[in-house]
């Protein structure tokens, strides 16, 4: 049996659709762009010029959800199928988009580089519980313009599993697109077989800038899916009611969903989000509070009410450190999202309040990922009945180590972790250097990258690459990208 979380009944989760709903429609939604206003007005929502309101009725919501899939997937480089975004299906990624890293060496959070990039990727490459990259950290070596584009293009050159990304511009999205094109080959291929994810935020309250509402419509038209992150914080710009953030969380994504089925009925959408309660004692927004995850999980559930793959930023921590807070609140907030069965979970490897990420702790969250793997799959019969034969064979051997029945179901039944856990005894421990957890996961790190092995991408698709960020640096005044490996 499948062990579930559930934190809303389907009578409360029906009300906050209603009232989302009803706030579309009474308060409307600001949309900074005159043509996503245009297209709507054209499909009968009453629009001001003036204050760039569109009031969205319940018909045209209803529409646009009948339109939107019910599954998403994704496809690595080589067009082999990693995702299958429905039901409680769940895979983590790493969350994004940190301005810093915490550089393992000196323990000192920096602005990162392109070796840190291409460092990353080769590490995500190789961790079996994290099935996406993300673009999850911003190179300091490259200008502001090329940044999003830079960070897909060293993803898609030195990995092979889907990227979640997002641009924040019109520009950006072009170059992202192209990139995507010179690993498939051609629209349609890219449309069949999606490599990317793109994240969409809204403004809290009921807005929408013009780049974002723009690159919904963009991502529409291509067939790329569009995570929609809305980010209310509860007690500051929403209500402090986890039922009320969740109310306007609900009418922030309902908007996005009618914007991407105006522009394409059918484009491939998840209901996500990266909601926080405001800590008024020192000003932040803690992703690593128990209500933050719970927000989560409550707008997963008015996700899936919808019939709608779902998304959400949690399994990360507001620790400066790979500490003891890092651990506890990465776990509970993978245990909770599992539990919940949200498709997609955002977060490994972030610390403070989403601004770092760290390879060392994203070493540490692969396990703590495959702990909540784990959990999902219960606890199951396998050949235990009838019990006398096997206690049998305990009370004569004295043990059960070489049993046919566990050779049969050891791996199936217990969760290996790998050398960045602690398992040894004491005596061990010292013998092996009495490592810290850090220590730990910085020689998982140097292991990864040294393993690694290039992608399976073909030549002309690296050449493509290649050839279409060098143009897009030089449109930005760089003579030459920065060298991807120290």
């Amino acid at each position: 049996m499948r062990p579930t979380l559930r934190l809303l009944d389907d009578g409360l989760v029906d009300r906050i659709l209603d009232e989302a709903r009803g706030l579309l429609g009474s308060l409307g939604v600001e949309i900074h762009n005159d043509g996503v206003l245009a297209q709507l007005a054209d499909h009968g929502a009453r629009v001001d010029p003036v204050t760039k309101r569109a009031y969205i009725d319940a018909a045209a919501i209803d529409v646009a959800l009948r339109s939107a899939p019910r599954a998403v997937t994704l496809f690595d480089a080589l067009g082999r199928q990693t995702h299958d975004l429905t039901g409680c299906n769940v895979y983590f990624t790493p969350g994004s988009a940190a301005i810093h890293f915490l550089d393992g060496e000196t323990g000192r959070i920096r602005p990162p580089t392109t070796a840190d990039y291409v460092r990353y990727v080769k590490v995500v490459s190789g961790l079996e519980q994290i099935a996406s990259q993300s673009t999850a950290f911003i190179p300091a070596d490259v200008p502001e313009r090329i940044s999003d584009s830079y960070r897909l293009f060293l993803s898609l050159l030195y990995g092979e599993k889907p990227v979640v990304t997002g641009a924040f511009s019109a520009e950006a999205f072009e170059v992202m697109r192209d990139l995507q094109l010179a690993v498939r080959s051609s629209p349609e291929a890219l449309r069949a077989r999606p490599l990317a994810i793109f994240s969409c935020c809204p403004t809290t309250p009921l807005k929408w800038s013009d780049a974002t509402s723009q690159n919904v419509v963009d991502c529409a038209r291509a067939g790329i899916p569009v995570e929609f992150v809305s980010m209310p914080l509860a007690g500051f710009v929403a209500p402090v009611t986890l039922v009320g953030s969740v109310i306007q969380h609900a009418a922030e994504t309902l908007s996005g969903v009618v914007i991407s089925q105006l522009a394409r009925p059918g484009a491939p959408i998840l209901w996500g989000g990266s909601p926080a309660v405001f800590d008024i004692r020192y000003e932040t927004t803690p992703m690593g509070a128990v209500e933050s995850m719970m927000l989560n999980c409550a707008n997963n559930e008015v996700g899936k009410r919808l019939g709608l793959p779902t998304q959400g930023y949690t399994a990360l921590s507001d620790a400066k450190r790979l500490d003891a807070q890092a651990g506890i609140e990465t776990s509970m907030g993978a245990a909770l999202a599992a539990l919940s069965g949200i498709n997609s979970v955002s977060g490994p490897g972030m610390l403070d309040f989403e601004n770092c990420q760290s390879l060392e702790k994203l070493v540490v969250d692969n396990e703590v990922c495959g702990m909540a793997a784990r959990l999902l799959r219960g606890i199951e019969e396998r050949d235990d009945f009838p019990a006398a034969p096997l206690f049998e064979e305990l009370l004569r051997e004295k043990h059960l180590l070489i049993a046919k029945h566990t050779r049969r179901h050891l791996r199936n039944e217990m969760t290996l972790p790998g050398p960045a856990i602690d398992r040894a005894n004491r005596g061990r421990w010292l013998e092996e250097g009495g490592l810290t957890l850090r220590q730990r996961a910085s020689r998982e790190v140097a292991r990864l990258v040294e393993e690694w092995t290039p992608s399976g991408l073909s030549e002309d698709a690296r050449r493509a690459l290649v050839e279409r960020m060098e143009a897009e640096a030089r449109r930005a005044g760089m003579d030459r990208l920065p060298a991807r490996e120290a």
